[in-house]
């Protein structure tokens, strides 16, 4: 918990500085006014509405037992196993299979599933991915993953400070800054990079082997990860900034094609479904 609380607040500011940086290179002053309001801004966002700004942009809502039934039964099964809350249950209308959670602690924390992955996977397999996504939530993954997403948007933003603002000082001038095309070229690599350091690829893997452990199947997420990973292809998300801001938060990539790929936070299906199938036959030779 501690080490996730300290990447979070040091991803915070070194975003902080690289916007203030930005701000002062196309406005000077002005440019870093407008730049502090923003990461001020950012700031109140993570603390009121960093746990929720996926849900909205999934277009999910709760849902309650007498409508899943099914869905809670695995989930508190899973909770009770792993010793942890009962998560909030959340339902997306969205035909790509996939899940997610987020919240900034255990007890805030939330579980969305789409319909397409209700629709797509068995019971065993569902019981996996739920499992995976309790296994994020233990381990606090989704705060600083809270924190990304928040952060990825707020440096897409700033593409808006190269138009708004004139380069340094002069006002005289109606021609489009050529330093604020420049900076839009550089920004989506810059937002994927904030994904990257922030949220690591390292942390599915370490979800997906705490997930076959609660199951004891890790072949039942194998077969998940793969299913999920044809959904993605066959009814892709669309790119909007609120879901390519929110991608690292999914079991697997939503994007698998075009700049989608650029802010994928996950490892490849294929690497994660040999470690999973090298751990069952580690368990087969009695290394369990």
């Amino acid at each position: 918990m501690h080490v996730n609380m300290a990447r979070a607040a040091g991803l915070f500011a070194g975003v902080a500085v690289l916007v203030l940086a930005a701000g002062w290179v196309c406005g000077a002053e002005k440019g870093v006014q407008y730049s502090v309001a923003l990461v001020v801004c950012a700031g109140v966002l993570v603390y009121l509405f960093g746990d929720s700004l996926a849900l909205r942009a999934m277009r999910a809502r709760p849902v309650g037992e007498i409508e899943q039934p099914e869905l809670y039964r695995l989930v508190r099964e899973l909770a009770t196993a792993a010793r942890q809350p009962m998560p909030r249950l959340y339902l997306s209308p969205v035909r790509s299979p996939n899940a997610f959670a987020t919240g900034r602690s255990p007890r805030r924390a939330a579980v969305c599933c789409t319909t397409g992955l209700l629709r797509t996977l068995d019971e065993r397999e569902l019981r996996g991915v739920l499992a995976h996504e309790l296994a994020h939530i233990r381990s606090h993954d989704t705060l600083i993953s809270s924190v990304a997403t928040i952060l990825t948007g707020t440096v897409a933003a700033v593409s808006a400070l190269a138009f708004l603002l004139p380069l340094g000082e002069s006002e005289e001038t109606d021609m489009p800054n050529l330093l604020g095309g420049l900076m839009m070229a550089l920004l989506a690599p810059l937002a994927a990079l904030v994904v990257y350091f922030g949220v690591g690829r390292r942390r599915e893997f370490r979800a997906d082997e705490r997930a076959a452990r609660l199951t004891g199947d890790p072949l039942a997420l194998a077969h998940a990860l793969r299913k999920l990973d044809v959904g993605a292809r066959r009814y892709p998300l669309p790119r909007e900034r609120g879901l390519l801001a929110s991608a690292h938060l999914m079991t697997t990539n939503p994007f698998p094609c075009g700049v989608g790929r650029l802010f994928a936070a996950h490892p490849p299906t294929d690497e994660r479904v040999r470690r999973l199938k090298l751990l069952r036959r580690e368990w087969d030779l009695g290394g369990q």
